[in-house]
């Protein structure tokens, strides 16, 4: 269970001056990129299920099931964070040089469709895996896909010029934390690691510590095998 992100309203945010170090951002690309990756090839999974070209047993819908499950929380808990931290450190130190108003109007409308999502991942489970009771649920996977990509591709157009421009590196360092905390990294953390090039998997190995290194190569490994149930 995840904890809750609490909003950021003790936080002391000093905007950031020119010439200070400028935020590195590749840690939210990285979780746009998996997020967008990810519920494109889920989609294009329950598609072939849909159409019959996959047969699917109960023990692969259920592993599927869970994995839509898993998804929808990691995504939500993304654009949690957004509103309830990186919303408000980026308005505390751009001021009226950013409008979140159309991003928060999408944060809003996602929360239903993912419900959504999860209900159909849980009717295609009790049915064992049957093509028909795939059909909806593929068709709300191609409609999120292309949400995502089109609500990211505004928010790194837009905001990511502003976050570089007006946050300091130690608020940034804030939000990072605070969506560490609230995450579940042995989800988050492989999929992460699956969608970086490999100059950045070399960073990271420079990053990290040896041992956080290793628990997140453990994690992967064992993430593997889940992937292996759902995507064959």
């Amino acid at each position: 269970m995840e904890s809750p992100t609490q909003p950021t309203t003790s936080i002391r945010v000093t905007p950031r001056h020119d010439g200070d170090p400028a935020p590195d951002l590749l840690g939210i690309t990285l979780a746009h990129r998996a997020m967008i990756t990810d519920v494109g090839r889920v989609a294009e999974l329950t598609e072939e299920i849909a159409d019959g070209r996959i047969l699917c047993a109960p023990n692969r819908a259920q592993a599927l099931a869970r994995y839509v499950d898993l998804l929808c929380d990691s995504i939500h808990h993304h654009h949690r964070l957004e509103d309830q931290v990186l919303w408000p450190v980026i308005k505390a130190s751009a001021g009226s040089n950013v409008d979140l108003t159309k991003l928060t109007e999408d944060h809003t409308a996602l929360d239903p469709r993912l419900d959504g999502i999860r209900a159909l991942a849980n009717s295609f489970r009790q049915s064992g895996g049957h093509n028909i009771a795939a059909i909806p649920l593929k068709a709300a996977l191609q409609e999120l896909h292309t949400m995502l990509r089109d609500h990211i591709a505004d928010e790194e157009r837009e905001l990511f010029p502003v976050i570089r421009r007006h946050v300091a590196v130690a608020n940034w360092a804030m939000v990072e934390k605070a969506a560490q905390r609230g995450g579940r990294l042995s989800f988050d953390g492989p999929r992460t690691l699956a969608v970086m090039t490999d100059d950045e998997r070399a960073a990271l190995t420079d990053e990290v510590s040896p041992v956080l290194l290793a628990l997140i190569k453990l994690m992967a490994l064992r993430h593997r095998r889940f992937e292996r149930r759902v995507f064959g």
